[in-house]
């Protein structure tokens, strides 16, 4: 094993995820000194109390001027906004964590895995899915053929509209680009080396669509090149009372056996009299509960703070990165022209 060195990180953005993120790095003992850049006072003093940084600031440049910051992890909203920190941490020689997207377009994601490379510099994104062992356990029984050849994956992933109501209002991507994005990875992961070749996806909206241009739930269909069929499918209408609550069903069929998730979280109820029946280990990322995590988040901070200390490959690549935007770009695409997208570079049969 490569040689531990202590690090210095930089989070940028501690509100819900980043918060979980701050608090995932001060629990690492391979963290030295955390680095806080938070514009709202009140969310300050909150993550101040329970990180303890080193420094804290409302302005993300000193975090990136800051020579002795190794790590930066972006993580502010909205999600439109992180590319040009991105770039900016990258040429001050900073090693990037960043929440998905990455970029805007696929065109600038390059320029970022480019510009990294140049640097030898390690850059990842938050695709937590992976670092869960239930699914995890999916991509091995993949992996060792115990269900045989896959034929059709299907994940329908649900959240509450308090959820939607935060994201709807910061804005304008898609359920696909902002939530399903997730399982999108998971499920191309599981099933590498196949490739998508043709996705058809369709949106519905009938609730903040009336005061937005975001959908309420969008489905997605891809074809792989050896035949396997996805199905993923995210929505943020569910009714309020479970705080932050996400449900999804995960099923995995192939020609030997069969893999289902039951990811609905309602093995812990909280039953008050004011509120009613509460889940309140439910939402997807994972917040602290006293000394543990309630999510993945934690293992997969962990995994980028060891990668960049012990000079290790980040999980997700570069390819698997691109490949991920180049499917919800083509989801949104068909979505507006009501008819499949093909994905040429993978399909050599296409005209």
């Amino acid at each position: 094993m490569a040689e531990l060195k202590r690090i210095n990180v930089g989070v940028i953005g501690t509100g819900w995820v980043g918060g979980i993120r701050a608090n995932a790095c001060a629990h690492n003992a391979i963290v030295d000194e955390l680095h806080i850049a938070e514009i709202d006072p009140k969310r300050q003093a909150e993550i101040a109390a329970e990180t303890n940084p080193t420094s804290i600031t409302d302005d993300w440049r000193i975090l990136i001027a800051n020579e002795a910051i190794d790590v930066i992890v972006i993580a502010m909203t909205p999600e439109t906004k992180r590319y040009p920190m991105v770039m900016a941490a990258l040429e001050a020689g900073k090693n990037v964590f960043v929440e998905k997207p990455i970029a805007p377009t696929i065109e600038e994601a390059e320029a970022a895995y480019d510009l990294a490379d140049a640097k030898a510099l390690k850059i990842s994104i938050g695709y937590s899915r992976r670092f869960d062992p239930r699914y995890v356990y999916v991509k091995k029984a993949l992996n060792e053929g115990t269900i045989g050849d896959p034929v059709t994956c299907l994940v329908s992933r649900h959240s509450t509209r308090e959820l939607g109501e935060k994201i709807t209002g910061r804005s304008k991507m898609s359920p696909t680009s902002i939530g399903g994005v997730h399982d999108l990875d998971f499920v191309l992961w599981c099933l590498q080396p196949r490739k998508p070749i043709r996705v058809y996806s369709q949106t519905a909206g009938k609730l903040f669509s009336q005061t937005s241009d975001t959908p309420d739930h969008q489905w997605v269909m891809v074809t792989m090149d050896d035949g396997t069929t996805i199905t993923v499918g995210v929505g943020w209408i569910m009714p309020i009372g479970y705080p932050n609550y996400v449900q999804a069903w995960i099923e995995v069929i192939g020609t030997d056996g069969a893999l289902t998730i039951d990811d609905t979280h309602k093995e812990i109820q909280f039953n008050t009299a004011e509120h009613g029946i509460r889940y309140p280990l439910s939402s997807m990322p994972g917040e602290p509960v006293d000394h543990v995590f309630a999510g993945s988040m934690y293992d997969e901070t962990s995994h980028f703070i060891e990668a960049v200390a012990y000079d290790k490959p980040a999980m997700v690549t570069r390819d698997e990165a691109i490949l991920v935007m180049d499917v919800y770009n083509a989801a949104d695409l068909s979505a507006e022209r009501g008819e499949p997208v093909t994905l040429p570079r993978n399909d050599p049969t296409a005209g």
